[in-house]
């Protein structure tokens, strides 16, 4: 009847403890304790005594337990005579104690006073507990003390369900012992991460049944990478909407949204459905993990790629976000309460309706906003991006230089035809100018071939020289096809075919001349690398933009203002660049003017930029534009 998590200490741990269950020895001889409310007479006659009520009958001098004074511990409970009922003569208590055990097996009806008072409370709701939760040391401990004494008064569980928690090392892994001087104190955690930073980490780091390792840099970076990204969401929306002042019930239905939203959202309610499945099924680690995982998204592909959508003001975007962030507030409430707290009031502004977000409602998933084909076909994008970028770091280009061509291989037709419909996207996340598909199963990559010594050694013997040579020549794509497929490959050797398996090749793969390539599980990105002076100088371009957003940053311009932009140096290229590119960069950077060479006035902001990778060297300077210069 107990749902126990992990579901092996079911029949393991406590089931052994169970198959080899001992009488259990109640008393202790300690002073400190719950006396043991038994009394002896000297004749052989006990008597257990079972209320205070009674104690106070049957004591042979007045007591009232009513009365403050009224103590029933020891020392006091020992000076308390009762009259045997079968001599008459005076009877005492024993000297023992009750096995602490007991004492917290008792906890659910002693805590209210059961039966004496709120027997309907406890009979009706507070018994059997919903849900327990403590250390995997507890199961022959508390978990077990609970159960026996559920079963022996009143023949039932004590708990529903109940999660065993592993230990907290270390930093290092070790177990924290006072001696050995590794304690970490988990004061020093809260007061530099916080609560919930605390919190977070012990959620995501490992499921709850295993031990994990514990300091405060750990907590710090999960917090950062979680929770940093998280309030930047909110701070970004909390900005732009502020500065925007649109009202969010103009926002179109959103099935009639951009792709995007529609896609968020569908992203969002499958996300409530799998975190309610989860939390129900006390599955916290995985649960918290697909959070992880959604924030991620939300900021990293949602919000990134709808940045000039807010800037444009779109009353769409501005709503998508706060409906994201809104019911993430209560997805996260059990798990960071303090931070959902802080975006939930701030996302309602203090208005209805609800003050809180631990009064609010848990989340619905609406399943007609949950588009299985739109998921799977961003899934497939994004799988491709990934790629594309793994790429790009191997060849060393920057980001933000555009490259001419992509290459791209998917596993099959459907996905393909997926991305073919967002052939803007890919171009744009990649930065590349355009794309070119290769049919499902077609050889791109070159692949070097070598035996695989360890094996073939033993196997071919004085055959393995020849075999080297003859690998050299061999077709590495064929080779590659057969090893993928799980079938030999034949290699000729001094006039004999060897059916090599496919354990029997070393195969590494090699991008032809001219490109830099990631291959993963069927799918194949492939950029070329050629670079033309005219992509060079729009790479340059993205670059001066980044810089003149770091400078408006810096010099402390808000997100809205419209400024005077003044560039010199960098030569014969940045002259071209801003020809060319020029508009861009004003429209980037909220520019009204752009001068080249020219003296930028005294009150400007300047910064120097140094651009290694084209050699580079030149000036930025930006003053903010005055109101009449706006309008």
């Amino acid at each position: 009847e107990i749902d126990r998590h992990p579901a092996h200490i079911k029949t393991g741990r406590y089931g052994d403890w169970l198959n080899n269950l001992v009488d259990w020895a109640l008393s202790r001889n300690r002073y400190w304790g719950t006396p043991l409310p038994i009394w002896e007479c000297e004749c052989g006659e006990r008597d257990c005594i079972g209320s205070y009520a009674e104690l106070a009958e049957r004591s042979t001098t007045p007591l009232d337990p009513s009365s403050p004074d009224f103590d029933p511990h020891r020392p006091h409970v020992d000076n308390i005579k009762l009259s045997c009922s079968k001599c008459g003569k005076e009877m005492s208590r024993v000297p023992e104690v009750i096995d602490c055990w007991y004492d917290s097996g008792a906890m659910p009806f002693a805590q209210l006073h059961y039966p004496f008072e709120n027997r309907e409370r406890f009979e009706k709701t507070a018994f059997p507990a919903d849900f327990i939760c403590e250390g995997l040391d507890q199961t022959r401990g508390w978990f077990n003390s609970l159960h026996q004494l559920g079963v022996m008064l009143f023949d039932s569980i004590a708990y529903k369900s109940v999660i065993c928690h592993g230990l907290v090392l270390d930093g290092d892994g070790d177990k924290m012992s006072k001696s050995r001087g590794n304690v970490v104190d988990p004061w020093s955690v809260l007061n530099s991460e916080g609560a919930d930073a605390l919190r977070w980490y012990l959620y995501v780091s490992a499921p709850p049944e295993l031990s994990r390792r514990f300091s405060r840099e750990l907590v710090n970076e999960s917090a950062r990478r979680f929770l940093g990204t998280l309030l930047n969401t909110y701070n970004f929306f909390v900005l732009n909407a502020n500065a925007a002042k649109l009202d969010l019930s103009k926002a179109a239905a959103p099935a009639a949204r951009d792709s995007l939203d529609r896609w968020i959202l569908a992203r969002l309610h499958r996300l409530i459905k799998e975190i309610t499945e989860d939390l129900e099924a006390f599955d916290l680690t995985p649960a918290a993990r697909k959070l992880d995982t959604f924030v991620d998204d939300l900021s990293n592909w949602y919000v990134r790629r709808s940045r000039r959508r807010f800037w444009a003001e779109e009353v769409d975007a501005f709503t998508t976000l706060w409906e994201c962030l809104e019911t993430l507030s209560k997805l996260l409430a059990p798990f960071v309460p303090f931070t959902a707290e802080t975006i939930y009031r701030g996302l309602h502004g203090g208005k209805p309706p609800l003050d809180s977000v631990h009064l609010a409602d848990w989340p619905k998933a609406d399943e007609d906003l949950i588009c299985t084909s739109l998921l799977e076909d961003t899934e497939v994008l994004q799988r491709v991006v990934s790629l594309g970028r793994g790429a790009r770091s191997e060849s060393g280009h920057r980001t933000r230089q555009p490259l001419p061509e992509v290459l791209v291989r998917v596993a099959t037709p459907a996905q393909q035809q997926a991305l073919e419909a967002m052939t803007d996207q890919l171009l744009e996340e990649l930065n590349v100018k355009s794309v070119r598909f290769l049919g499902v199963g077609e050889a791109f990559l070159d692949y070097d071939l070598k035996p695989n010594l360890r094996i073939v050694g033993r196997k071919y013997g004085k055959l393995v020289p020849a075999m080297r040579q003859a690998l050299q020549s061999a077709d590495g794509k064929a080779a590659a096809l057969a090893a993928a497929e799980g079938k030999v490959f034949p290699l000729v050797v001094e006039g004999e075919t060897l059916n090599l398996e496919p354990d029997e090749l070393l195969i590494e793969a090699r991008s032809p001349e001219g490109y830099a390539a990631s291959e993963d599980s069927g799918f194949l990105v492939a950029l070329s690398t050629e670079l033309t002076p005219e992509l060079e100088r729009e790479g340059l371009a993205r670059d001066v933009v980044r810089h003149i957003q770091e400078l408006r940053k810096s010099s402390g311009l808000e997100i809205t203002d419209r400024i005077h932009l003044y560039l010199r140096g960098g030569g014969e290229m940045l002259k071209e660049t801003v020809s060319e590119h020029g508009e861009a960069i004003k429209q980037e950077t909220l520019a009204l003017s752009l001068d080249l060479e020219v003296e930028a006035p005294a009150q400007a902001s300047a910064a120097d930029v140094e651009l290694k990778v084209l050699e580079l060297s030149f000036t930025i300077a930006l003053i903010k534009a005055q109101p009449e210069a706006v309008s």
